[in-house]
């Protein structure tokens, strides 16, 4: 099959638009015919070497398309039916056939749009893990999300104010963001850089119930003196590259505070029927027009180089779409 692979690790340039194997769905596991793949900062980790991934690997957490084959023992699902699904536990998504656990398969509408689609299971599903289960986001509670214009930051401001949240504010890391994101639920847009001297102002002086940190770095340390007593810090990424940030067991012991971390890669393979109910619900609101998801471009799967580039650049906003090439 056609697929982009990683035979070795380093920069966007070592990513290969090659022949590589087909996988074949075991028992309990979904064999799909990708049409469009998403493009997440994750597959950058993966090409960085920054997760240890076999040698040549086919990266993509996510797509989209219709089911090729089942594996024994599935159930509630068909051959030729279009899907999106999350493909992270054993990676796939820029081939032309990916393999996932049934468990992280959503059905969808003949006429869904694929593309739109592709660009679903990660990020939605991330927000509402994110807020809802790790976080436990109560009506009223103040927000605080960094990189807002992005493709996470885009989820957790809708799926904030969908969970009830008093306020939603965002940081992003240029000016020219601050109105695309705005557009996602915010109350308002900060410069990242300007957020220690304006949480007082944006919060009354009580800070934020929640922060979640896709950046690291300094605006992991920022998340944290952000909060109010009883707070909760979600570390989620560290896209910055930034050298990790120590915090002190007794400093949240006095201020009250939390600090916790999400991963949906290693709770999709640890536990993927706990992701299961949640991808589902996260492709539903998408296509009923709940949640917003901003297709930024489509680039064919040939130019994943060039997808890399744009996303590593920092200067995108939506999401980064691949599409399967029919030759």
């Amino acid at each position: 099959m056609r697929a982009v692979t990683i035979p070795r690790f380093g920069g966007a340039e070592v990513l290969e638009y090659t022949e590589a194997e087909e996988p074949v769905p075991g028992p309990g596991q979904v064999a799909i015919d990708v049409t469009h793949a998403g493009v997440n900062y994750a597959e950058i980790l993966f090409r960085q070497g920054a997760v240890d991934v076999p040698l040549p690997y086919v990266p993509g957490i996510e797509a989209a398309g219709r089911i090729r084959a089942l594996g024994d023992g599935v159930s509630g699902l068909r051959v030729g039916q279009p899907v999106t699904a999350l493909t992270m536990t054993m990676g796939g998504g820029y081939g032309a056939v990916a393999v996932t656990d049934a468990h992280l398969v959503a059905p969808l509408p003949d006429d869904a749009d694929r593309a739109l689609m592709a660009a679903v299971p990660s990020n939605s599903t991330t927000a509402w893990l994110v807020l809802g289960e790790v976080a436990r986001l109560r009506k009223g509670e103040r927000v605080l999300v960094h990189a807002a214009a992005g493709g996470a930051g885009s989820q957790l401001g809708q799926v904030a104010r969908l969970l009830g949240a008093g306020q939603v504010v965002g940081t992003v890391g240029s000016p020219d963001k601050i109105e695309a994101a705005t557009a996602f639920g915010y109350d308002k847009v900060v410069l990242r850089d300007d957020l220690p001297g304006a949480v007082a102002g944006l919060t009354d002086g009580r800070g934020f119930d929640v922060a979640v940190d896709p950046v690291g770095g300094a605006a992991r340390r920022a998340s944290l003196d952000a909060l109010a007593q009883g707070g909760r810090l979600v570390a989620m990424g560290n896209a910055s590259g930034a050298d990790d940030v120590p915090f002190s067991a007794n400093e949240l012991w006095f201020s009250g505070k939390g600090v916790l971390g999400f991963n949906l890669g290693a709770l999709s393979g640890e536990r993927p029927e706990a992701v299961s109910a949640v991808l589902r619900q996260a492709v539903g609101a998408v296509l009923d027009g709940e949640l917003r998801v901003d297709v930024g471009q489509v680039l064919p799967l040939r130019d994943a180089t060039e997808a890399h580039r744009r996303l590593e650049s920092g200067r995108t906003t939506g999401k980064l779409v691949l599409a399967m090439e029919q030759e």
